[in-house]
C-alpha cells in the first residue's frame, strides 16, 4: 500500500461507522461532512509531503484552524476550494475538488439522485477558476460508495435494465477532463477521477478510474505524479515537478 492511499483509508476510518440509508438526514450530512474534511486533509497532507508548502487544508492546530478551506476570487465569483495551493507570486496553481455520494436514493435504490448535481457544482467551481486563473492545474475526485458499482443488479440478484450507476457516471464525466493546455475550455479539469469507496471502518478499500476509463483502474501515487509534472510545466520558471515532487528553483 503507498502512502497517498494509506492516508486515504486513514481518512474514512476516522470518519467512523456510516449511517445506515434509512438513517436520519442529519446524521448521514454529519458523517459525509466528516469524511469529506478527512479526505481533504488527507490529500493536503500528500501535497506538503511532495513539496507543496501552505497547501490548504492546513494540519491542525495551524493558521488557527482545523481544516479551513481557502475561499478565492475567481473568474464568476468568490469560490471555497476543498484542498488548493497558491503562493503570492503565482495565485492559484493547483486544487483538488471533492465530492462524494455515498448513500441510496430511497426510491430507486441507486447512487445516481446527486450525480447531476454533484457534477454541476464541480463544473461551476471548474469555469470559476480557471477563468482567473487558466495556468492552474484542477483535479476532480468524486467517490461513490461501492455499492454504486452494483445498483443495477435488485435485492436477489437479477438485473435491472438500467446500469449501474457507476457505469453511468462515466459518460456524463468524461467530457469535462484533459485540459492539456491553459487556453482550453474553462469546464474542463485536468484530471478528473471517479473512486469506489467501501467505508467499512475495520477494513475499508478504495479503486480509483479516470473517467475515460471504467475498466482500468489507475494508481493513485503515478496519477499525482503526472498532476505535479503538468504543475511543474505550467511554473517552470518558478518550479520543477519531476520524480513525484515539487522543488523550487
Amino acid at each position: 500500500m503507498s502512502r497517498f492511499e494509506g492516508r486515504l483509508l486513514a481518512a474514512v476510518k476516522a470518519a467512523g461507522v456510516k449511517p445506515a440509508d434509512t438513517d436520519t438526514q442529519a446524521n448521514k450530512k454529519n458523517w459525509n461532512q466528516r469524511l469529506s474534511d478527512n479526505l481533504a486533509q488527507a490529500i493536503a497532507a500528500e501535497l506538503r509531503d511532495r513539496g507543496m508548502d501552505n497547501v490548504l487544508p492546513a494540519e491542525p492546530g495551524q493558521l488557527g484552524s482545523s481544516g479551513a478551506e481557502r475561499r478565492l476570487s475567481g473568474g464568476i465569483g468568490a469560490k471555497k476550494v476543498d484542498v488548493s495551493w497558491a503562493t503570492e507570486e503565482s495565485g492559484l496553481i493547483f486544487a483538488v475538488s471533492v465530492k462524494t455520494i455515498m448513500w441510496r436514493d430511497s426510491a430507486t435504490r441507486n447512487y445516481q439522485k446527486n450525480l447531476t448535481n454533484r457534477r454541476g457544482d464541480m463544473l461551476i467551481e471548474s469555469v470559476t477558476l480557471h477563468r482567473r486563473f487558466p495556468y492552474a492545474v484542477l483535479a476532480a475526485f468524486m467517490f461513490f460508495d461501492v455499492g454504486a458499482e452494483t445498483d443495477d443488479r435488485s435485492a436477489d440478484g437479477a438485473q435491472k435494465k438500467r446500469k449501474s450507476t457507476f457505469r453511468n457516471a462515466f459518460p456524463r464525466l468524461r467530457l469535462f477532463t484533459g485540459r492539456n493546455d491553459p487556453a482550453g475550455r474553462e469546464e474542463q479539469f485536468e484530471k478528473f477521477f471517479v473512486f469506489l469507496l467501501d467505508s467499512n471502518p475495520f477494513n475499508p478499500s478504495i479503486r480509483a478510474f479516470e473517467v475515460n476509463d471504467h475498466e482500468t483502474g489507475v494508481d493513485i501515487d503515478k496519477a499525482l505524479d503526472e498532476m505535479i509534472e503538468l504543475v511543474g510545466e505550467r511554473n517552470f520558471d518558478l518550479y520543477d515537478g519531476t520524480d513525484g515532487k515539487i522543488t523550487k528553483i
